[in-house]
């Protein structure tokens, strides 16, 4: 029996777009297809919502789209939002404390607001560059570590200027902590988010909002943060 596919979901960097973060005419005619035969096309990425806008028009993205891993929903064309899910304060600051502990270069930077507001620690500018966080380093402040954990995030970023994130996901994970959960996309960083948050997470959300079944969803992706929604 062939089964009905009703809502695409699709990973952004490393899987439709190319390199130079363009979308090919062959993919937008794909997507296009898909609208067409009545599946629903959610881009479901780590990018925070102006950073989905930086390529809707070229992808035919208006509708919905899950950002920040899976943990903020919203429409792009009405700009509701449709959940959003947080990292509390105690769960950031234990995890930021005990590994700065261990990894004193590391910094810290909290995504709020819906993406909308980035506080970034003293020093985490340095080094970041645009595509980072679809952001310019000056726009991200320079705040007290205090300051960084203050307040809840929708996103919270883990940077060392000398690991990679794979053996700083080593050292984040031997710490034993609980609260959190913590992947990453390609990018020079870790992304922490709220405990049990994937972007199977935020799709199940969407599907239960739309009445559909896992069964009705394709999934793309092509990195660590996509593993679960594979799944």
């Amino acid at each position: 029996m062939t089964q009905t596919v009703r809502l695409i979901a699709t990973d952004l960097d490393g899987t439709l777009l190319h390199t130079d973060r363009s979308v090919s005419k062959r993919t937008r005619a794909a997507l296009g297809a898909a609208r067409a035969a009545g599946i629903v096309v959610v881009p479901v990425t780590a990018r925070q919502p102006n950073g989905v806008r930086l390529i809707a028009q070229q992808a035919g993205f208006d509708g919905y789209a899950l950002c920040s891993n899976g943990a903020y929903g919203l429409h792009l064309g009405t700009g509701e939002t449709l959940f959003q899910e947080l990292l509390d304060v105690d769960a950031q600051t234990r995890l930021a404390l005990a590994l700065s502990e261990r990894r004193p270069e590391v910094r810290f930077a909290s995504v709020r607001q819906g993406g909308a507001v980035f506080v970034a620690q003293e020093g985490y500018a340095a080094l970041a560059d645009f595509q980072d966080h679809k952001r310019h380093p000056y726009e991200m402040g320079s705040h007290p570590l205090t300051g960084v954990l203050e307040a809840p995030s929708l996103k919270f970023i883990v940077r060392s200027p000398l690991l990679p994130p794979r053996e700083l996901l080593a050292e984040l994970l031997a710490l034993n902590l609980q609260g959190f959960a913590v992947t990453h996309s390609g990018a020079p960083f870790l992304e922490v988010l709220a405990p049990g948050v994937s972007k199977a997470w935020g799709v199940a959300r969407l599907c239960e909002r739309l009445s559909l079944a896992a069964s009705e969803v394709l999934a793309f992706g092509d990195a660590m943060n996509d593993a679960e929604l594979l799944r």
